[in-house]
């Protein structure tokens, strides 16, 4: 079977909803955890205007503090625009994150463009990157459903699937922004992702309780990247009640007993969770991390 990667996105997106922000400094920590822990990818940080995502503030300082600390674990991340993609570059970041909405209305309400507008700047975007030697993983975000829109047409990804890969982009990731995807919904999206010849996956959320399955759908059509997030933190800012992504080591735990390596310690990703907790003063979704739940013997 073909080796998959798990890329841990808690330090940005897991956070960047938070109530209470936390220091680049505890940022930083939290990427060296994550890294002891076997994750080989972590997105990191997300740059953009400190004053608008005040969780976010500081990614020059995070990945200051975490230079040459995260041992061979990649860190990329997320950049929205040409700003971001100046600042992420002159960081240091050789590995960033792009997405693009699909439907018109969460487009609206995200960067307050219409689809095709905000598609055509992230192609440009994306074109730039690689002509300044990043590589590029492509999103499509609502992939699956909007929480304004509702059901999305799944010819739209198609398509904006295809224009990424022509922009350059080296991988393309479909998400379940608002965990509305069944496991046969996303086991046709990644056999079409697939059809473009590069390597694809899935973010999924887990508000439905039915991330697991969906990522094991995922794995039967052939996606060989997942995005999660120590402890399920994160979720949608326009979906109330979401209760954020699958849990890192929750997607470990399963994939383990499935027969498939991940090279993640479960039981150091379940002890960083806990410390999350306690840095946001607050429980965290994942599974593996309530109390009484044993990694053993199950």
């Amino acid at each position: 079977m073909t080796a998959i990667a798990l890329c841990d996105v808690g330090p940005r997106d897991g956070l960047q909803n938070e109530r209470k922000a936390l220091t680049p400094q505890t940022r930083a920590d939290l990427c060296r955890r994550l890294a002891d822990a076997g994750l080989k990818r972590i997105e990191a940080v997300s740059f953009v205007r400190d004053d608008r995502v005040p969780q976010m503030a500081g990614a020059e300082q995070v990945l200051g503090v975490l230079d040459g600390d995260a041992g061979d674990a990649a860190i990329s991340a997320l950049v929205l625009n040409p700003r971001g993609l100046d600042r992420a570059l002159a960081a240091g970041i050789r590995t960033v994150h792009v997405a693009i909405m699909a439907t018109e209305a969460f487009a609206r309400a995200n960067v307050n463009r219409s689809r095709d507008e905000a598609a055509e700047a992230a192609y440009e975007l994306i074109a730039r990157a690689v002509a300044e030697g990043a590589t590029v993983a492509g999103t499509v975000s609502v992939a699956f459903g909007c929480p304004f829109e509702g059901a999305v047409d799944s010819g739209v990804v198609d398509d904006l699937l295809a224009r990424m890969a022509d922009a350059g982009a080296a991988e393309l990731m479909l998400a379940d922004t608002i965990g509305v995807a069944v496991p046969r919904q996303v086991r046709s999206a990644v056999k079409r992702a697939g059809a473009h010849g590069l390597p694809c996956g899935v973010h999924l959320h887990d508000t439905r309780n039915t991330a697991v399955a969906n990522a094991l759908a995922a794995l039967d059509a052939g996606a060989t990247l997942f995005e999660s997030s120590v402890g399920g933190a994160g979720g949608c800012p326009f979906a109330p009640g979401a209760t954020g992504n699958l849990a890192t080591e929750d997607l470990a735990w399963v994939l383990e007993r499935e027969g498939i390596e991940t090279g993640v310690n479960v039981n150091a990703v379940v002890g960083t969770a806990h410390w999350l907790e306690e840095q946001l003063e607050r429980t965290l979704p994942g599974a593996l991390s309530r109390p009484g739940c044993s990694l053993m013997g199950v």
